[in-house]
């Protein structure tokens, strides 16, 4: 009989390959798809190169001067408390309204997966006006941890409430046969394989507290993205403003080198004959009602709070007849048109990365991943102006055009198609390409005949994921939207920032209601296919 340590979940390789990709992998990558990964990885890698070459432009007794002092170290002070803070609580949060919905008797778990995805809809900066609006108190740190934590939790909700509906139950069995408690087997079998989960929605909660503008402007927390922009807004420094984006992405990095550690390379896939066992809910009994209350609560304040308050104003711009309609159905326009080119721009520059990390696994290719993570931490703003840098001296006639901000869009979303083509991949079978390939027919052929039909779920995730981004991200559009183009995020912006909250109340109320259908679409694509 096996020991109880057996049933944890087992090292896999660096890269998690079938056989048939690992036999693959003396193969070399076809030229096209290395060249078109490369294309896109310089894209990405450019505003990084325009932000270093920048600060190291400003000399090294200029960066000691502007880095050596202690509002440099308030700045990054503030950030790490506010990643240390957000990132626990968005765990426990998510984790935990995963296990309930997931692994228990908790009854309507469909509409709780549903309630729970929504805070995706209500962009965090719309969240903040919410609250603010109507409670001035919350400002500062604790403002600040509290509508993030609301905001991002679904990040960690996503992919642990997707991997505890994959969990093979036959694990768990086996290892209370041996004699382990239910903690026991929670915390050596179930625990290990959400590793990836886990750091996964962290990493992504952390890179988005680092990129994030609107609500800390809003609740006046001071970090390194909110003096970025006012270096350059206000004190037109490129040289201060370029050297705190370089520390912006040092942080990315070290954020990106611990998640590997805390990832794991453990195997969650089931080994063996037998088909996958359905995990088994737990008997909630008594506990019923607190879960529920606590679900209730949480989705109450990340979801139901700031809706009303939105739709309260909103009611109150239409009676006082405060609403320009030309101008909300013009910036509802612009933003679906410009977030319809960059999820499909995106999603398409997405794929040759992934493609050729799924069939040809490499250092390269792994590389070439990874970079996209480091320019996507980096704020908005940030990317806007090194385009704008780039634009203006090499390619002047893109400059105040829609393809510079989509440019702007592929970079800053790029991981949420890559991850999206990953998981698409991962799940079409490799033996169905090389039979193929066997029969003649080309690799094109191939890719759309076999594998396009597999993996068309996930890119339409992905893509829907870009659309979603877009159509709330703030700061590069208010840098880059062509002269006389506003979006819904921009038009927000512009009002919310004197305050006027019954002027904001229509962009807010267009962007939910943009954003509230496709979070469901997600969530039947992401959840209910598992």
């Amino acid at each position: 009989m096996p020991a109880f340590s057996d049933l944890q979940a087992e090292p896999t390789t660096p890269y998690d390959e079938a056989p048939a990709v690992q036999a693959h992998r003396s193969v070399r990558a076809p030229w096209l798809v290395i060249g078109a990964a490369l294309l896109v990885a310089v894209l990405v890698v450019s505003p990084l190169l325009v932000v270093f070459g920048q600060a190291a432009a400003a000399g090294t007794a200029e960066a000691a001067r502007l880095l050596i002092r202690p509002r440099t170290a308030e700045l990054l002070r503030n950030t790490l408390v506010l990643v240390a803070l957000v990132v626990p609580a968005t765990v426990v949060l998510g984790c935990g309204a995963a296990w309930l919905v997931e692994r228990t008797t908790l009854p309507a778990p469909g509409v709780w997966r549903t309630l729970l995805l929504m805070p995706l809809a209500i962009p965090a900066f719309v969240s903040s006006y919410a609250w603010t609006s109507v409670l001035p108190s919350v400002q500062g740190l604790s403002g600040a941890v509290f509508v993030t934590t609301l905001a991002y939790y679904p990040f960690v909700f996503l992919p642990a409430a997707a991997l505890l509906r994959a969990l093979d139950q036959g694990h768990l069995d086996a290892a209370r046969s041996l004699g382990a408690s239910g903690l026991t087997a929670l915390l050596r079998v179930v625990l290990p394989q959400q590793r990836p989960a886990i750091a996964g929605g962290a990493l992504l909660v952390a890179l988005h507290l680092l990129a994030e503008f609107g609500v800390l402007q809003m609740m006046r927390y001071p970090t390194f993205t909110t003096a970025i922009l006012q270096q350059f807004a206000v004190g037109f420094s490129n040289a201060a403003g370029s050297l705190l984006a370089a520390v912006l992405v040092l942080l990315c990095l070290a954020l990106l080198a611990a998640e590997v550690p805390l990832r794991g390379r453990r195997r969650i896939a089931r080994l063996g004959s037998g088909a996958r066992q359905r995990p088994v809910a737990h008997r909630l009994g008594p506990w019923s009602v607190p879960a529920l209350g606590a679900l209730a609560v949480l989705v109450g304040l990340a979801v139901m709070v700031p809706a009303v308050i939105v739709l309260r104003w909103l009611e109150r711009a239409i009676a006082e007849s405060a609403v320009d309609l030309g101008s909300l159905l013009a910036a509802t326009g612009s933003s679906v048109g410009l977030a319809l080119l960059a999820g499909l721009a995106t999603t398409l520059a997405a794929l040759p990365g992934a493609w050729l990390l799924h069939r040809y696994p490499s250092r390269l290719a792994l590389g070439l991943e990874r970079v996209t993570y480091v320019a996507s931490a980096l704020p908005g703003v940030v990317i806007g102006l090194a385009l704008v840098t780039l634009a203006v001296n090499w390619a002047r006639p893109v400059y105040q055009t829609a393809a510079l901000a989509v440019a702007a869009y592929t970079i800053l979303f790029l991981p949420r198609a890559m991850v999206a083509w990953r998981s698409g991949l991962a799940a079409a079978p490799t033996e169905l390409i090389e039979a193929s390939r066997s029969l003649g027919v080309p690799g094109p052929g191939t890719f759309a005949r076999v594998v396009l039909p597999l993996v068309l779920p996930s890119a339409l995730t992905g893509f829907v994921l870009v659309f979603l981004a877009t159509v709330t991200e703030l700061t590069a559009t208010l840098l880059l939207a062509p002269t006389g183009t506003e979006t819904l995020a921009t038009a927000f912006w512009s009002a919310s920032d004197e305050l006027d909250y019954v002027a904001s109340a229509p962009y807010a109320a267009a962007m939910i209601a943009l954003s509230a259908p496709l979070t469901v679409l997600l969530r039947r694509q992401i959840l209910d296919q598992r």
